[in-house]
């Protein structure tokens, strides 16, 4: 899918919308401060999914009284019937793993195209709970598999079977009963590819919308089964859980160094995503009207995404310093803002001067949603063409203007200091996992991943401009010729430059490299929140907390759930 041509018009011209520049975007601690919006993945999903009413039901229903057992959603939509199918098996505590070199899980799953019968759902049982050990055809779009939260299911079964509602307080600890380790799709074991997906299927065919639609339905899957099996373990007190207390439940997820390649080797995907955050901001700067709604809602706004904080819990030192910033970083916008204001643009630079990158990435989320008249509609606009073009006929006096102009920051980097390339990314054959290496005192640099998109910049540069020297006349042609091995990073410096945004902007083989910010950049561009790393490569934080139900659907929908917060329960004050 491509920009269309009004949207591009706004970027171009005297009368252009003003776009942060690229340097500050693309910053890679910035990229991993900014927070959920309502661009993110998740809710422009769910947005969908109320807007055209899906029509989602249990098509086969066979759990026993301890939840085990096979279940089969149906999906119909305004364009076709897809299928939702669930295994649930019985996991011994000896089984129990969150890695993702598990063999056995809680729940697999995967999303079907069409109706499932009866010899394709035993093609399905014989395959999907294997996971990687296992083969599905093309008309699987995803596969995913999860395991309970020790510290919430069991607990809120027997809170429900003795007719009591579970305690938002520990919810709000841990704010799920299920977490998801691996959520596969894109062709891997067999399935439907993205140009298949994208091209036949117009329900998904905005990026990751069918990874994301599984986890939704494994977060309501999670709700309905817990009712299950209380309602069979007391069936005389049994308490079906309130609505609002089910909203409150996400779904949990595990994310590790695996999703930090993504990011570096679709340049041209991730340039989109963050062309429409920074297109909506842009709009909100120029065209966002103060008025008295605004007024109201704003302060609204900061005072949730302040108690939302507050109740997100985390044992890491460093998140939690992040998230005492941002409250921080909120009552100074408050503050700053308690008699009132006339103008984002200058609240904006405001907060730049006296803001944490968190604090600043905080209000951007909050001043995006408070407009959906400006936004919404970039929501059609996440995909790209991912094809990184040579251009042969390029003078080489220009690919080295292109470099010095869009790749200053490569430049900038000395790779001759101490521990400037200590690090090399490898994909783990045990673990099969990317895994960060020292490049001081490991093996393995043979088996690195091409990463260090700085590093290959100011190589490609530095033989550029020694090749010009006594070639200065020749084109791009030529210069590949002499140096084949160049071609790719070339051909991404010719893509780029045709970009608003680009590379990510760090040096990813510094030793002191911090993989978190490269999760929490596409984490937040899921929609995920309350992130608690486990370490400085992954991070544990939930999905769809305060989502509608699938009940929801065909009710009013005022699409409020940005920051969600622990409902108010009886006896509370």
């Amino acid at each position: 899918m491509t920009t269309p041509a009004a949207i591009k018009a706004a970027l171009r011209g005297d009368n252009a919308l003003p776009l942060r520049p690229i340097n500050q975007v693309m910053d890679l601690e910035r990229l991993g401060a900014i927070h959920q919006s309502r661009l993110s993945f998740m809710r422009t999903l769910v947005r969908r999914i109320m807007r055209e009413r899906w029509q989602i039901e249990p098509a086969r229903f066979e759990l026993d009284d301890q939840g085990y057992g096979t279940v089969v959603y149906e999906i119909n939509t305004p364009n076709k019937l897809y299928s939702f199918v669930l295994f649930s098996d019985y996991l011994s505590p000896d089984e129990r793993n969150d890695r993702v070199i598990a063999t056995k899980w809680d729940l697999t799953m995967a999303l079907v195209d069409g109706e499932v019968d009866d010899i394709y759902l035993e093609k399905l049982r014989q395959n999907v709970p294997k996971q990687e050990a296992g083969r599905v055809d093309a008309r699987v779009f995803v596969l995913s598999r999860a395991n309970r939260s020790a510290r919430n299911f069991d607990y809120v079964v027997d809170q429900l079977a003795n007719s009591k509602q579970p305690d938002v307080a520990q919810i709000a600890k841990v704010g799920y009963l299920y977490r998801t380790t691996a959520v596969y799709g894109s062709g891997k074991l067999g399935m439907a590819d993205w140009e298949k997906v994208a091209s036949r299927h117009a329900d998904f065919a905005r990026p990751f919308a069918a990874e994301m639609f599984v986890c939704l339905m494994l977060r309501n899957f999670s709700l309905l089964q817990a009712e299950h099996i209380a309602q069979h373990k007391a069936p005389e007190s049994y308490n079906p859980m309130q609505p609002e207390i089910k909203r409150f439940f996400g779904i949990g997820n595990s994310t590790g160094l695996g999703m930090a390649p993504y990011l570096i080797n679709h340049p041209l995907l991730i340039n989109q995503w963050v062309e429409m955050r920074e297109l909506a901001l842009a709009r909100v700067r120029v065209l966002g009207n103060i008025n008295s709604r605004i007024q109201q809602q704003f302060p609204e706004l900061l005072e949730r995404c302040a108690v939302h904080t507050a109740e997100t819990v985390t044992e890491d030192d460093w998140q939690t310093a992040n998230n005492q910033q941002v409250l921080k970083d909120l009552d100074a916008i408050r503050e700053h803002t308690q008699s009132g204001f006339d103008s984002w643009e200058a609240l904006l630079q405001w907060s730049e001067e006296n803001c944490s990158l968190q604090g600043q990435e905080m209000l951007v989320s909050v001043m995006l949603e408070l407009y959906p008249e400006l936004v919404d509609d970039l929501e059609d606009y996440h995909a790209a063409e991912e094809f990184q073009d040579l251009d042969p006929i390029m003078p080489l006096q220009e690919l080295k203007q292109v470099i010095e102009d869009r790749y200053q920051w490569a430049l900038s980097f000395d790779f001759g200091a101490e521990g400037a390339k200590d690090t090399f990314w490898y994909r783990s054959e045990e673990k099969m996992e990317p895994r960060l290496g020292d490049a001081r005192d490991e093996d393995g640099k043979d088996k690195e991943m091409a990463l260090g998109v700085a590093y290959a910049v100011r190589r490609c540069y530095d033989q550029l401009s020694e090749y010009m020297t006594e070639h200065p006349e020749h084109s791009t042609a030529r210069f590949m010729v002499a140096q084949p091995k160049l071609r790719g990073i070339v051909r991404r410096i010719q893509s780029m430059n045709r970009c608003i945004y680009g590379d990510i902007q760090a040096n990813l083989l510094d030793r002191e490299i911090l993989p978190m910010h490269l999760l929490r950049a596409k984490l937040a561009f899921f929609g995920v929140g309350k992130f608690d790393p486990r370490s400085k490569l992954w991070v544990r934080n939930t999905m769809f907390q305060g989502a509608p139900l699938l009940e929801d659907i065909g009710n009013t929908f005022n699409d409020d759930w940005f920051m969600p917060l622990a409902p108010a329960q009886e006896g509370d004050i």
